[in-house]
């Protein structure tokens, strides 16, 4: 093979799979580099002259570079000053408060440690039981004295108080909270409140003058009916009984205990009543199941205050009741008349002329401060215990 025939394979256009073939010639400089028509075949020029940019990273400066590069923040040359946060007000206030309980506290074991250590002499000079016996006879050096008869009449008046009067407080603390509108509950309540500001000398002779001649008719009736029950024994003078003093101490602790058991049923979770609402309940049945079930142990406690009112009662029980001749015979009746330890102590004030007559007194004065103060720890232990349960 000679030379020009190498130059002339070399110039050759490959073959088609048609068996044509076309001529790629060198590009020829036109006007316009991109294409040039020659010998009637189509000559596509591609000239790229862009250069592809070369992107260049850098690796990332350490932290220590970088807080070497930051400028340092400028530090003042005193420092910050803050306010100064006094806590004298808070260890004045918590000294007050402990102190305060402190006291307390004192004062009622003060209170216990005087009437025991006046009382004690005359109790241990004491020749009856002071706990079974009826008798009273501090006159003299003859010391005859028990506490069996006050203690009845005492706890007979209050029962018979707390039974008249805790079912008209709830219903009354119901009324207002469930029933009436809040523009007639409002007066209504302050109404009630008002009894509790009633003297109670004032309660005394309202029912020495006007309620025991009234209520005579009544407790006459119920002595021919029932009088065969020792409870309800005929008696000489119904109108200063024991019933009609347990009528006015209802009256007189009824603004106690309606106002505890009104706070308490207002605080019953309002979704509670429109659940039971939604389920169909009446008013009622909203009552049973929610309202009461949920100021059941505020009722309770309200009626254990009520009662420690009503035991340490002296003016107006002292005003009302008929003192019971010497060596007249005994009678549990509530239509008989009798002597609380309050009224037996008020009675007899006069006759604290001697230690051993003072310490018969303070004695009954000892029982009686240990029943109240029982009755209001058992009013704290019962709402303590509601209120956990819940």
């Amino acid at each position: 093979m000679s030379v020009t025939d190498t130059d002339a394979n070399v110039g050759s256009p490959p073959a088609t799979p048609n068996g044509r073939s076309e001529s790629l010639s060198a590009p020829a400089v036109t006007d316009d580099p991109s294409r040039s028509l020659t010998d009637g075949h189509v000559h596509i020029h591609e000239h790229i002259h862009a250069r592809v940019p070369v992107v260049k990273t850098r690796a990332p400066a350490p932290a220590a570079a970088v807080r070497t590069l930051l400028p340092a923040p400028a530090t003042p040359s005193h420092g910050v000053k803050l306010a100064k946060i006094s806590h004298v007000g808070d260890r004045v206030f918590r000294g007050f408060a402990r102190g305060s309980a402190v006291m307390i506290v004192l004062l009622v074991v003060f209170v216990g440690v005087f009437l025991l250590a006046l009382a004690l002499p005359s109790l241990m000079a004491n020749q009856d039981n002071f706990l079974t016996s009826r008798n009273w006879t501090v006159a003299g050096n003859e010391l005859r004295f028990g506490i069996a008869g006050l203690l009845w009449t005492t706890v007979l008046s209050s029962v018979l108080a707390m039974a008249m009067a805790v079912p008209v407080a709830v219903g009354v603390a119901l009324c207002l909270t469930q029933y009436l509108h809040r523009r007639a509950s409002g007066p209504v309540s302050f109404v009630v409140d008002l009894l509790a500001a009633v003297p109670s000398i004032i309660f005394g002779l309202w029912g020495l003058i006007v309620l025991g001649p009234f209520l005579a008719p009544a407790a006459g009736w119920l002595i021919d009916k029932i009088g065969w029950i020792p409870l309800f024994g005929r008696s000489v003078d119904p109108k200063g009984s024991v019933f009609v003093a347990a009528v006015v101490l209802a009256i007189m602790i009824l603004p106690i205990v309606t106002a505890i058991s009104r706070d308490v049923f207002a605080q019953t979770p309002r979704d509670h009543i429109e659940a039971a609402l939604a389920l169909g309940a009446t008013r009622w049945e909203v009552i049973r199941t929610a309202v009461l079930p949920h100021g059941r142990s505020g009722v309770i406690s309200a009626s254990m205050l009520g009662l420690g009112r009503a035991l340490g009662e002296t003016v107006a029980v002292m005003i009302i009741l008929t003192q019971p001749a010497p060596n007249s015979p005994y009678t549990p009746s509530i239509f008989a008349g009798g002597e609380t330890f309050a009224s037996k102590i008020a009675n007899n004030a006069s006759e604290f002329d001697s230690p051993s007559k003072t310490g018969a007194f303070i004695a009954a004065g000892l029982v009686l401060f240990v029943v109240t103060f029982a009755v209001n720890a058992l009013a704290r232990i019962i709402a303590e215990r509601g209120h956990t349960a819940k």
